[in-house]
Order: structure tokens, then C-alpha cells, then sequence
């Protein structure tokens, strides 16, 4: 029941949007606090919290229109989207648009470092801001059909207790993704590559920036940005095992590098 009715709220989320706006179309890592659960009282939260992040972003756009790539430190945009709140609120109600505002702040991000146009810098901020509107909308929908006792609650985690465990089980999880890719199953693929980043490794990231805070960078762009770019393509098995492979490659460097810093630890002690 629960599963059809999120269904539905992409869907009704979507139709609302596009027709509200389209014709104007111009948390920390890691844990899901309990706010999900609660969403009608943190909407003005979440607002707010959209509001702040497209300013951060036209702030930083600006800069770089100013004065150049360097200034603009393009790296904090991804700062912007963990800080709050609104990310696990989306990220807990609407998969589709959660991996859109990824996709923007990487579209933002990659044009500035590139040193593109300011014309196409702002027609990807556009993107964002579209997605964000979205997913506010999104969340509100969501919100009613919750104050009406139709979604079931939502697990909150505080993340994997043994991350090293978190990690094998992640690599174990993303050979499931080429397999239901294989099976011709690309929304089950894309499901459990959402499944997988949520559950397991936000649990991790915080522990793992300590060590390698590019690499979490990375691996937080192949989750939500390059894997479920290269199911949505249609391509080969091999074109989407090749993103997979590369992506368990720095799974296993991410789990040596804690198992390592487990190590020196225990040597302290």
C-alpha cells in the first residue's frame, strides 16, 4: 500500500508543479532525523531551507561572474545541499527529483570549474532552482497524505554500526544493480542504487570524510549523478558495469582507509 501511494505523490507531484510553474518557466551526512516523520511542521523549515540554498548559489555564481573560477570555490555547493534539513526530506519521499538537484548542483558546479559562459552557468542554476521548487512541492504533498495516516512511518538511521561491514555490503548491493540492469529491470536498478546510498553509505560518510573527503565527494556524485545517468541511458550491461566497477574500486579504498584509521587507533590504545 505504502509503496503505491509514494507512486502516486511522484505522480500527482509532478502534474502539480509543471502546471503551477511550467507555463513561469523561466542534514549533516549520514542520518535521517525524525522530522521526516513530522513533516506539516517543519514545511516552513524546509522552505526556508530552499530559500537559503538558492541564494548561496546565486551569491556564488555571482562571485564567479565577477571574479572567476578560484573565487567562486564551487566545492561548497555540495555543503549547501547536506547542511539542511530538506535533504533527507526529499531524499525520503521523492527519488526522481532528489537525484535532479544532484544532478543540478553538479551541472552548477562542473560549468563553473570549467570556466564556462555565465549564460550557461545560470541556465544550469535554472535547472536546480526548478528542482528544488519541485521537491518543496513534492514534500508538501507528501505531508498531507502523512497527516492522514497514509505513509508509514519512516525508519530514521543513525547510521551502520561496523562501517567497514557497510562497506562490503554496498559493493555487494551495487553488483545487484548491474544484475537487475542485466534482467532488463532498470527501475529496480535505480531503486537499489538509491537504496544502497541512503541505508548503507550516508552511514559511513561522515567517519570517512575524516580520512578522504574527495573521495566521499566522488562517491556521493557516482550515486546519485553518473550510476543513475548511466542506467537512464539505455546503454550496454558493460557500459553500466564499468561505472560499477570503477565505483567498487573506491569502496574498497574507502574501507581501507577506515580500516586502517581503526588500526592506528587501536595501536594508541
Amino acid at each position: 500500500m505504502t509503496s503505491v501511494i509514494r507512486t502516486s505523490i511522484q505522480y500527482l507531484a509532478t502534474f502539480t508543479l509543471v502546471t503551477v510553474f511550467g507555463a513561469s518557466q523561466a542534514l549533516a551526512n549520514g542520518p535521517i532525523g525524525e522530522h521526516v516523520n513530522h513533516l506539516q511542521d517543519n514545511l516552513g523549515e524546509y522552505s526556508e531551507e530552499v530559500s537559503w540554498i538558492i541564494g548561496k548559489v546565486d551569491a556564488m555564481i555571482a562571485t564567479y561572474e565577477d571574479k572567476g573560477t578560484k573565487a567562486a570555490k564551487s566545492e561548497r555547493l555540495i555543503d549547501f545541499w547536506e547542511e539542511v534539513d530538506f535533504h533527507s526530506a526529499i531524499e525520503t519521499n521523492y527519488v526522481p527529483v532528489y537525484a535532479s538537484i544532484w544532478q543540478g548542483l553538479y551541472g552548477i558546479k562542473g560549468a563553473i570549474d570549467a570556466g564556462k559562459p555565465i549564460a550557461e552557468v545560470r541556465a544550469e542554476q535554472e535547472k536546480l532552482e526548478q528542482a528544488l521548487w519541485q521537491a518543496l512541492g513534492a514534500v508538501k504533498l507528501a505531508a498531507k497524505y502523512q497527516q492522514n495516516g497514509l505513509l508509514d512511518k519512516i525508519k530514521t538511521t543513525a547510521g551502520p554500526s561496523t562501517p567497514q561491514a557497510a562497506l562490503s555490503e554496498v559493493n555487494q548491493r551495487l553488483d545487484r544493480v548491474v544484475a537487475k540492469y542485466a534482467e532488463k529491470l532498470p527501475q529496480e536498478a535505480t531503486d537499489i542504487v538509491h537504496d544502497t546510498y541512503l541505508n548503507l553509505f550516508e552511514g559511513v560518510e561522515g567517519a570517512l570524510i575524516e580520512q578522504d573527503a574527495s573521495l566521499v565527494e566522488d562517491l556521493e556524485k557516482d550515486f546519485n549523478v553518473t550510476l543513475p545517468k548511466a542506467i537512464s541511458a539505455k546503454g550496454t550491461v558493460d557500459q553500466v558495469r564499468a561505472v560499477v566497477t570503477a565505483m567498487q574500486g573506491k569502496i574498497d579504498q574507502a574501507k581501507s582507509l577506515l580500516e586502517q584509521a581503526e588500526k592506528e587507533r587501536k595501536d594508541v590504545f
